[in-house]
């Protein structure tokens, strides 16, 4: 998926990737920037910025895991004649080292002595990066497993999602600092500060690998109005599952787990998600091409989430933006940061291109 007269070319997975990643750089800035007396439930504009942020993460994953299928299906080689076998475990190292190199915890590679305990917790918390990094490699893993004993994808990524959901009831409540270090224990739960553990954080990408794989297997059907009404049932039947269940948790557990370790949040998420896609899948019904930029967005969305973070987070080598307006500033100069941001990160990705600047390791 390089060029728009590819005929694999998914139109809308190129729209919906470009939302995301959008989509991702106004919710960081926008949280880094708006003062916390702005911050309040009861404002409607605040309420639908805090709920959309909340899908920010889970429309990401589940696009990762889309676009990474769909490309391995396409080929329909064994699986270690698969040439995307190679380059998905380039990309599992890269997102994984990224990940801690934007989180390292001194300027100094190797001279640790000034690094506190708060800066070493840091470190160890898992985010976004690492955790696609070892989404990736599972779906590997399932492809393997798919290969070695002909099992079907529709089987087996759900068993996968099954388990981490399981894995999720189960995990959260063990205190795996006990048993762990920190830096296996961040992938197990949140009690380390972990953003994004593993488990049930996996579940978003092994569903969009459903998708990726039905994809690929189906040449074009995203071109017709019941693939995109059939994403709308499924996300349906998701929201009112998991609207059941969670009164059914009440009813025989006394109180909701809907916020903790229940799988009802992730099963609205991932209908909402697919209500998302089922609308952008729509409108690229009757598209054979969309704007350049679209495509370039993202196919440089790792770029992109590193830049940003680095111009708001900071990092052992540079000062964010955090260090001087943290949850500062008003609502309209938040929001003009917000736009600068992204057309800021427009702008890149377009000088990238113009000048042809190569940065291969980096692009999807």
């Amino acid at each position: 998926m390089t060029q728009n007269s590819n005929k694999n070319r998914v139109i809308f997975l190129d729209l919906i990737r470009a939302f995301a990643v959008l989509n991702m750089v106004q919710g960081h800035t926008v949280d880094v920037l708006l003062g916390d007396e702005f911050r309040v439930m009861s404002n409607p504009f605040f309420a639908f910025w805090f709920n959309n942020r909340g899908m920010t993460a889970p429309i990401f994953l589940f696009t990762a895991g889309t676009t990474f299928t769909y490309l391995f299906r396409l080929h329909k080689e064994p699986f270690k004649k698969n040439p995307r076998v190679m380059r998905g475990i380039q990309r599992v190292l890269l997102l994984i080292g990224l990940g801690y190199l934007l989180r390292y915890p001194t300027p100094y590679v190797f001279y640790f002595k000034d690094v506190g305990i708060q800066q070493w917790n840091i470190f160890f918390a898992v985010d976004v990066l690492q955790l696609i990094g070892f989404g990736l490699l599972f779906i590997l893993l399932a492809f393997y497993i798919s290969d070695k004993i002909k099992i079907s994808d529709f089987i087996i990524f759900p068993i996968f999602m099954g388990i981490n959901i399981l894995g999720y009831a189960l995990f959260e409540n063990i205190n795996w600092k006990e048993f762990l270090h920190p830096f296996f224990a961040g992938y197990m739960y949140k009690g380390t500060g972990s953003n994004f553990p593993l488990f049930p954080w996996l579940t978003y990408l092994f569903g969009g690998a459903i998708l990726g794989s039905y994809l690929a297997k189906n040449a074009q059907v995203f071109r017709t109005v019941k693939f995109s009404i059939g994403l709308i049932i499924i996300g349906i039947v998701f929201i009112i599952s998991a609207l059941i269940f969670d009164r059914l948790e009440i009813y025989f557990w006394g109180k909701s787990y809907f916020w903790t370790t229940s799988p009802n949040l992730v099963f609205i998420r991932i209908g909402i998600v697919l209500l998302l896609t089922s609308l952008f899948s729509f409108i690229s019904i009757k598209m054979n091409t969309i704007p350049k930029i679209l495509i370039l967005l993202g196919r440089n969305t790792l770029l992109i989430y590193v830049v940003h973070l680095l111009i708001l987070y900071g990092s052992p080598w540079n000062v964010g933006l955090i260090k001087y307006f943290n949850r500062s500033l008003d609502p309209i100069t938040t929001i003009i940061v917000a736009l600068i941001m992204i057309a800021s990160m427009i702008g890149l990705v377009l000088l990238l291109y113009l000048f042809n600047i190569r940065n291969k390791a980096l692009v999807t």
